[in-house]
């Protein structure tokens, strides 16, 4: 196999995991898209970065989408050559909204496409994804787009792609602290009642339906009982919004581990939901369900 002299550019969703009681299986794509560009040269390893995260992230060996390209190359059997890379970051970091799965999924694309008749799969770049990220709820939707639906058998992601409904919108609440998964997974207990599982089993099954055309089901079908309460030490503006929010019968839940806050409304109303933020929140109404990486040469 040999390396492309062109430039590949990867552009990766932002995603919304769990979704309220999807817990570590259900997440959505959004239209908040981190571009990516690679071009192999002689020199040594290079990597610019702007817009989010960009005064924190390496640039260097430890930068994630280069280690996500050293893992793809590795599998694929060939040495990493040099590269200048490029990163264009809009999906904010540690909020909850995927920004390390599309740089995960992101990196895989553009090591994919860098190599000349790369014998890679699409079912084995996920499964790697999942490998470097640790479950698959938000690298499903990052690479496949829509709304996903994933677990694991083995080593195996299984996954159901879905699109969701035009009729349904998201709305993304955006607060200035950061919180990482770590710490938000911390908070989650060993165990469980097989009462709450059975109830988040229900309601995740009639978010399904809802997503699929069915919004009147959006309030009851993000209603969860395994980790979002759990959580509230760690973010409490963000589950007192969830609070609020949820009375006025709208649907909002945990983007992922949080701290960001999305809720799903019936298309035509996401400008007024957005108008709910608290002060000095961000807020985003990007079309939701959208296409997973994409990926060209020039």
């Amino acid at each position: 196999m040999s390396f492309t002299s062109a430039t590949v550019t990867a552009s990766v969703p932002a995603s919304s995991a769990n979704l309220g009681p999807g817990f570590d299986s259900f997440g959505i794509a959004h239209d908040i898209r981190d571009t990516l560009t690679a071009r192999v040269h002689d020199g040594p390893l290079v990597i610019d970065v702007s817009g989010e995260g960009a005064q924190f992230v390496p640039r260097d060996e430890r930068h994630l989408v280069w280690r996500a390209m050293l893992a793809t190359f590795a599998a694929l059997g060939v040495q990493a050559p040099g590269v200048h890379l490029t990163c264009r970051n809009t999906i904010p970091h540690s909020r909850g909204m995927g920004s390390s799965s599309a740089a995960i999924v992101g990196g895989i694309a553009l090591a994919r496409g860098l190599v000349e008749g790369a014998s890679m799969s699409d079912a084995e770049a996920l499964d790697l994804a999942n490998q470097l990220e640790g479950h698959p709820d938000n690298v499903a939707p990052a690479q496949l787009g829509g709304f996903t639906i994933a677990g694991t058998e083995g080593e195996h992601v299984v996954v159901a792609r879905l699109d969701v409904a035009p009729t349904i919108a998201g709305v993304l609440f955006v607060p200035t602290q950061a919180l990482s998964t770590k710490v938000a997974r911390g908070l989650l207990p060993e165990m469980v009642s097989h009462r709450d599982a059975a109830a988040n089993s229900g309601r995740a099954a009639l978010l399904v339906a809802a997503l699929a055309g069915r919004p009147e089901l959006l309030l009851a079908g993000t209603h969860d009982w395994l980790h979002q309460e759990q959580r509230r030490p760690a973010m409490p503006s963000s589950l007192a919004l969830i609070d609020s929010l949820r009375a006025d019968r709208i649907a909002a839940t945990v983007s992922g581990a949080g701290p960001t806050v999305l809720a799903l409304v019936p298309a035509g109303t996401e400008t007024e939901v957005a108008k709910r933020a608290p002060g000095g929140w961000a807020t985003y109404t990007p079309k939701i369900g959208v296409d997973g990486v994409h990926v060209t040469r020039s």
